[in-house]
């Protein structure tokens, strides 16, 4: 009989000194010491019984990563936990879709609860209104470059605004969703439960709660065209023939992308240039290119209203030909022929749901005067709309989510704090409501859901947690803030002075009448505007650029001036691009990677020149160098599509409201993905 030996395996997971289990005949598991730390082992008696113990490992661990593979199908472990598959069983695990975007607080992740039924909420047409100054520079607004999400201290939810107290349940892995302390909603302490979400002290997950895990992001692609693209040339139109125009020729285009010596950077700035231009011409081309390479998240399982907007996207790419129709001008539009074919398909077949939850004044409180004016009017008439609106979820093919991002702000954010975690929390405490509620958002993760917000920071707020979303945003940057060509669109930042009178002043003086070259006045917001005083503030009779004027000197400059400077400040938007097309004066902007409003509709370079920011210094000479006929044509132009950018206190065929409704639309419908 062979004499017997002993043989030692060694593994490097955790395993306590005093434990020892027997796992085959002659082996058992145990700790052991290697060097200088413990590692795990089989003590076994022979070569063979250590090959069975090598077996019988690796068939335990397969069985464990199949077990995790069925169970999480997105790949992700861990981030849900169901402790109970009875009708009342308690939740525990942390139930949000951006686990890792709170992880690195140090801080456990706490939900915002609010109940359908706020006593606080009044009719959808309420109107939140804030006494500005007309004399107020619109643009007068915090810089958004000191948003910090590095402090590892816990998360304060106090703002300006006293009257509002976000409520929290405390959520630790391992244990139920109830908090040990609660009050009503009007209490001092502990936390307030949604009563629908409570029954008998446990967490009540009848229906049953949808299956939530950490979930993928569509994150846009680098922003590089194709290299056969030159980046100072045109890109091509969408249906070259139909919107050619034989008014103006190729030979009278502005020259507004001529090499010019580049402006010295200056220091101390509480924003800087950004490293990556993308100029217009390769938006253009950025644009083209998402109609094949971005689709967005496949549903996880099927509705009749993907079947609707497949049938619609068929139906818009086979429009037939058109020229000019009543009311519209083809060469303002990329493709006349597909816009109205779109048009016509969202009037007749779209429908949104209006999520119900959300406490005011975040959520459902539209606020129609001021600079962020654009996503409250659409909050507005689209909860009053009977033609778009469904109360059926089954039957929506897009999913409003109601919160205003100018409320947000004035709510939650402390002044000077440079802290915007609690806005960013406010949002994902919403959106844990919403799927713990409904199985809506889960279907598509996100992807045919939109929001539309006007502040400056809505882009950075939203970006992980609503990164599959549809965003409309008046802060659209080409190079940063996750902005994707073919789901995002651009919203018009419109400064509504009077919500009872919107319309109240627009239009301007004759062109015989405009003897101004340009006009441009604000206050030194952000590095740009300081170098265009630089170069142009009493400079030039022609060039009329100053600091501040007051509001009725502002109004006349615009209606008596041919070009108006829209000039970015702390962002690249600027509410100056919609006021001179009210103004009925060919805006000039100067912004490096400012997306314009309805990019993927609107012919932007038949009606405005666009200068690079370096160009400042020669910028009498950009438009000195536009001919007569030209320039007469651009503002004949502005003149038409001003339409578009109009806000009426009952919508209107094609006018600001169902334009941006048509964005989201036509990006849902070409960027939707079945298979």
């Amino acid at each position: 009989m062979p004499p017997q030996t002993s043989s030692f395996l060694t593994f490097p997971f955790p395993f306590r000194q005093e434990d020892s289990i027997t796992v085959s005949h002659g082996c058992t598991l145990q700790p052991l010491i290697s060097g200088t730390r413990m590692v795990t082992g089989f003590r076994c008696r022979n070569v063979l019984e250590s090959r069975r113990a090598i077996w019988f490992a690796a068939l335990a661990f397969a069985t464990v990563v199949l077990i995790q593979i069925i169970g999480h199908p997105f790949g992700y472990i861990g981030s849900f936990q169901m402790q109970s598959s009875t009708r009342n069983s308690s939740v525990s695990g942390n139930l949000t879709h951006i686990r890792e975007v709170w992880n690195t607080t140090g801080s456990n992740v706490t939900n915002y609860i609010t109940s359908v039924t706020d006593p606080s909420r009044g009719k959808d047409g309420d109107v939140k209104e804030f006494s500005e100054s007309d004399d107020i520079d619109p643009e007068d607004e915090l810089p958004s470059k000191d948003f910090d999400l590095g402090n590892n201290s816990q998360v304060a939810v106090s703002g300006r605004n006293d009257s509002f107290e976000p409520e929290t349940i405390s959520n630790i892995p391992g244990s139920n969703m109830r908090p040990e302390n609660t009050s009503s909603p009007d209490g001092n302490t502990g936390s307030y439960i949604d009563p629908a979400l409570e029954k008998n002290g446990t967490m009540d997950t009848s229906p049953a709660i949808p299956f939530v895990v950490s979930l993928p992001l569509i994150l846009p692609p680098p922003l590089t065209p194709r290299g056969d693209v030159n980046a100072n040339s045109k890109a091509p139109a969408t249906s070259p023939d139909q919107n050619k125009d034989s008014t103006l020729e190729n030979n009278e285009g502005t020259p507004s992308t001529v090499n010019r010596s580049p402006i010295p950077a200056e220091k101390d700035r509480s924003d800087r240039k950004a490293d990556r231009v993308v100029s217009i011409a390769e938006m253009n081309v950025l644009l083209q290119q998402s109609r094949t390479s971005f689709r967005s998240v496949k549903p996880r399982w099927s509705s009749p209203t993907d079947q609707d907007i497949l049938n619609a996207k068929a139906r818009i790419e086979d429009a037939p030909l058109v020229g000019d129709a009543p009311g519209l001008y083809a060469p303002l539009y990329r493709n006349l022929s597909m816009f109205i074919r779109s048009y016509e398909l969202m009037e007749q077949t779209l429908k949104v749901y209006v999520y119900a939850e959300g406490k005011r004044p975040i959520f459902h409180t539209p606020v129609l005067k001021g600079i962020y004016a654009s996503e409250g009017w659409f909050m507005k008439v689209l909860k009053s709309s009977k033609q778009f609106v469904t109360k059926n979820p089954k039957k929506a093919h897009l999913f409003y989510l109601p919160f205003s991002s100018r409320m947000l702000e004035e709510t939650l954010y402390v002044p000077d704090s440079h802290n915007r975690k609690p806005l960013v929390k406010c949002l994902s405490d919403y959106l844990n409501v919403l799927i713990r509620k409904h199985d809506f958002w889960n279907r598509t993760i996100g992807a045919d859901h939109f929001l539309v917000a006007c502040h400056d920071w809505a882009p950075s707020e939203t970006k992980r947690l609503m990164a599959n979303c549809i965003r409309a945003l008046c802060n659209a940057d080409a190079s940063k803030e996750g902005f994707q060509f073919g789901k995002d669109a651009s919203l018009p930042e419109t400064y509504v002075k009077s919500p009872k009178k919107p319309l109240r002043g627009i239009g301007g003086k004759s062109l015989s009448r405009r003897h101004n070259l340009a006009f441009f006045a604000g206050n030194m917001h952000g590095y740009l505007r300081p170098i265009l005083l630089q170069h142009w503030e009493n400079k030039d009779p022609e060039m009329k650029i100053f600091g501040h004027v007051d509001t009725a000197a502002y109004v006349d400059y615009m209606k008596s001036s041919k070009y108006c400077i829209c000039a970015k400040g702390y962002e690249v938007n600027s509410p100056r691009v919609v006021e001179a097309l009210s103004y009925e004066c060919v805006p000039v902007i100067i912004s490096d990677n400012f997306v314009p409003p309805f990019f993927e509709t609107l012919n932007w370079e038949s009606f405005t020149v666009f200068v690079p920011e370096k160009d400042i210094p020669d910028l009498k000479n950009i438009l000195k160098s536009i001919p007569d006929r030209r320039f007469r044509e651009m503002q004949r132009r502005v003149k038409l599509v001003q339409q578009h950018f109009l806000w009426h206190m009952k919508p209107v065929k094609y006018d600001a409201f169902h334009m941006i409704l048509h964005s989201v639309w036509h990006n849902r419908v070409f960027g939707i993905r079945t298979g």
